[in-house]
């Protein structure tokens, strides 16, 4: 019988993990499960720096971005030794279970643990990157795609007026969920990301922009870039593209702004949905699986499995994007 379970949030902060943290808690009162909340991730474990969270503690959280727990990366936990710590941390605690909420790097520290620990161990998928398999979406995307879009709506105004080339530069590690969905949503001109390929040389992003001048003369041309996509990073396409064009070409790294912000309505509901069932699916015995939503349904998925990388962006999306930019 689940009596004691801990949560923590761990790794990159995804706007609704906030929401998620709630419905832990809230879920877990109205089961009569105490919950246990690790500070900074896994070295609150190690560190043993909790606190029991109670329904009062999550009152108004749900709308605030970041995670009240705080977030951090764990070296320790990368060691045997370090997994050893932390279970023996959960057993002095007496935890019938943890719940980790992050993305497919923070499972892999909840895999190390479970080689040492005797309780369950679930998932909640918080991630901006959207990169984790076994659910349609993670926690904190929706609210990345607006916020990414909002600032790309800001470019193309100053791009009009001065009827410049800018390069916006998201997120997305080695994905291109956000980079294509802002992209597409903004209206870019061209979008760069892992899944269109290499960028080996410029003349697949030279052609493009060359034939759009010559259609509507000198105008704005947005080109949404997915971190990474280039040797020298998004600054120097931007030098390599004006040395070509004889055009002044901008970069505009979002960088962290996209990790931030009040969550959506989607997120918080997905938040709300993921850490409710999780909590659920301890009471039923749930152990080394991660609580994700697949066509509007929450469904289980295997938590060693997450980081598989099977999951792919829209294809139709992506040969609608690349039909339009070589138009």
């Amino acid at each position: 019988m689940i009596k004691r379970i801990g949560v923590l949030t761990s790794g990159g902060d995804a706007p609704g993990m906030n929401a998620a943290i709630r419905a832990i808690v809230l879920t877990g009162a109205a089961h009569n499960i105490d919950v246990i909340g690790f500070r900074h991730g896994f070295n609150g474990l190690l560190e043993q720096d909790y606190q029991t969270l109670l329904p009062q503690h999550v009152q108004h959280i749900i709308q605030h971005g970041g995670t009240v727990l705080k977030s951090a990366r764990c070296k320790a936990l990368h060691s045997d030794a370090g997994a050893q710590q932390a279970a023996d941390a959960l057993h002095n605690l007496a935890l019938d279970a943890l719940i980790i909420i992050g993305g497919d790097g923070s499972f892999r520290g909840a895999l190390a643990i479970a080689a040492h620990y005797r309780g369950q161990i679930i998932g909640v998928p918080g991630t901006i990157d959207n990169d984790v398999d076994g659910t349609d979406y993670t926690i904190g995307f929706a609210t990345a795609i607006d916020t990414a879009l909002d600032a790309i709506d800001k470019i193309r105004d100053t791009a009009d007026a001065f009827e410049r080339i800018f390069l916006v530069e998201l997120m997305g590690r080695h994905s291109g969920y956000i980079t294509l969905s802002a992209g597409i949503a903004a209206g870019a001109e061209q979008i760069i990301c892992p899944e269109f390929g290499r960028l080996d040389d410029l003349n697949s992003l030279l052609t493009p922009i060359q034939h759009a001048q010559l259609l509507r003369g000198k105008s704005s041309y947005i080109i949404v870039v997915a971190e990474n996509s280039y040797p020298g990073g998004t600054t120097a396409l931007a030098e390599a593209l004006c040395a070509e064009l004889g055009i002044e070409c901008r970069a505009c790294i979002l960088g962290h702004i996209q990790r931030g912000g009040s969550p959506v309505g989607a997120d918080r509901i997905l938040a709300t949905k993921l850490g409710a069932f999780a909590v659920e699916q301890l009471v039923q015995g749930a152990h080394l699986v991660m609580a994700g939503e697949v066509s509007q349904r929450a469904v289980l998925y295997p938590l060693a499995q997450t980081g598989d990388k099977k999951k792919q962006i829209d294809p139709y999306l992506v040969r609608w994007q690349q039909y339009i930019a070589s138009d």
